[in-house]
């Protein structure tokens, strides 16, 4: 694949992140002009792991846009000096997609393939299987001299490059529904209204998520629109553990914790982040939280380390106790008043027992319940007639939330900016994304944009 005309410097490639929207499209949602630099990093990471079930975003991107990802690696090679990328995918995805290890899409930019394990496709875990190099705990990629950016950031990478905003999120639809589907959907459109569009039912005794079965969150879908971030909607019975365990309380799981652990040390055994070295023990948080201990502070900063990937708690404990939730509530009352975890001690180093404590990602699925529902879905496309409404939330990313540009009564095409990104901290804009009429805005943070759409089919 030849060189990409034009060629930004990183300042600009900023600016067109920024200006554009783009952020990371299946995590927390940072800012990638936040990420890019050009000093002191020589290797990109497009993250195509896809490492949570039932989700097939990355693979039908891949399957129907590699050459246009290709063009965005080399856009951001390009601005930040970076001689090596790697197209980081599993296995499985590899055979599927025919692609296979160390395989050249362009220069400088080579296949790699992952351990079919769950959960690959977190950085750490990922920079680690796929460079060898382990970020040091408490300290971002580049320190590593890395970039990670998923496949669907760097699809909007170049389109970006063409003048195309961030207006759509690719999704899978899937789980225990009549259709199992992939498709292209507006930023802002209500969830329960997709679903009727393809004529998707939840049924009684089911719930909803937003994102993959371990990470992803329960929603009421009439009043949850897509994100940014959307990578997933996911229809699962209530009663397979990767649902009951979101919906137990901090203070159950407390009282669990205080009543019934056995003390086996497995959900320290098998931390993901553990077994690259990282000085977090989920036994030890655990223990210390159900007995109010703090002598040892320890115990509670290093929940900062912690990824949220659920291994401790639907792997690992055999007591119903959930790890990740404690973890998740230390985190947030360490970030409320301004505690950042600060590694002092030594270097991390992956302990050598870690290749045999990885968890196999088919064992995962089984394990929580959701293997009998992993189906490749049907790609129906873009959707392809006007949703009645948008509602776009200012804080679809890590940072300070969007900047409102439009008033109640402004008349929007697709495309349009409605909310700048605010300057100072990590930021980006929002579009509409389909033609209508502003109804209203609410500034700051919690608040969100309306549209009333107009248009019709595309």
């Amino acid at each position: 694949m030849g060189s990409i005309q034009p060629q930004f410097s990183v300042e600009e490639l900023k600016q067109i992140a920024t200006n554009a929207g783009i952020i990371g499209a299946g995590g927390a949602g940072f800012p990638l002009a936040f990420k890019l630099r050009d000093d002191g990093v020589d290797t990109l990471i497009i993250n195509g792991a896809e490492c949570e079930p039932l989700i097939y975003s990355d693979f039908y991107l891949l399957k129907k846009y590699l050459d246009d990802i290709v063009r965005g690696a080399q856009i951001i090679m390009q601005a930040t000096n970076i001689k090596s990328c790697f197209l980081s995918i599993k296995e499985h995805t590899a055979r599927r997609l025919r692609l296979s290890q160390g395989q050249s899409l362009g220069e400088g930019i080579v296949v790699h393939e992952l351990p079919n394990v769950y959960p690959v496709g977190d950085e750490i875990i990922l920079i680690y299987e796929t460079t060898g190099r382990v970020v040091q705990p408490g300290c971002l990629p580049f320190t590593a001299g890395v970039i990670v950016s998923s496949v669907e950031t760097v699809y909007n990478v170049k389109r970006a490059a063409e003048g195309k905003p961030v207006t759509s999120k690719w999704v899978t639809i899937a789980g225990k529904v009549g259709r199992r589907l992939f498709v292209e959907a507006p930023v802002g459109m209500n969830v329960g209204e997709l679903f009727a569009h393809y004529g998707i039912e939840v049924p009684e005794g089911c719930a909803v998520l937003d994102g993959g079965p371990a990470m992803g969150k329960l929603i009421d879908p009439s009043a949850s629109f897509i994100r940014k971030t959307t990578k997933a909607l996911l229809v699962l019975p209530e009663d397979i553990p990767a649902v009951i365990s979101k919906t137990a309380s901090v203070a159950h799981i407390l009282k669990r914790a205080s009543s019934v652990c056995c003390q086996c040390n497995m959900c320290s055994d098998l931390c993901t982040r553990a077994l690259v070295g990282y000085p977090i023990s989920p036994s030890r948080t655990v223990r210390a939280v159900a007995a109010f201990a703090v002598d040892n502070p320890q115990d509670y900063l290093s929940a900062q380390l912690c990824s949220g990937c659920g291994v401790c708690e639907l792997m690992a404990c055999c007591q119903g106790i959930s790890p990740v939730t404690l973890m998740t509530e230390i985190k947030k009352t360490l970030s409320a008043n301004r505690i950042r975890y600060a590694h002092t001690g030594e270097p991390a180093a992956v302990p050598p027992e870690r290749e045999y404590r990885m968890v196999p990602s088919e064992r995962f699925q089984s394990r929580i319940g959701v293997l009998p529902f992993d189906q490749i879905p049907e790609d129906v496309g873009e959707l392809d007639s006007a949703p009645s409404r948008l509602v776009l939330h200012l804080s679809q990313h890590i940072g300070k939330p969007a900047e409102p540009v439009v008033q109640p009564g402004d008349r929007v095409k697709k495309g349009d900016m409605v909310a700048k990104a605010a300057e100072g901290a990590p930021s980006a804009a929002i579009h509409a994304s389909w033609e209508g009429i502003v109804e209203s805005v609410d500034p700051g943070p919690g608040g969100k944009i309306q549209i009333q759409c107009t248009g019709g089919v595309r």
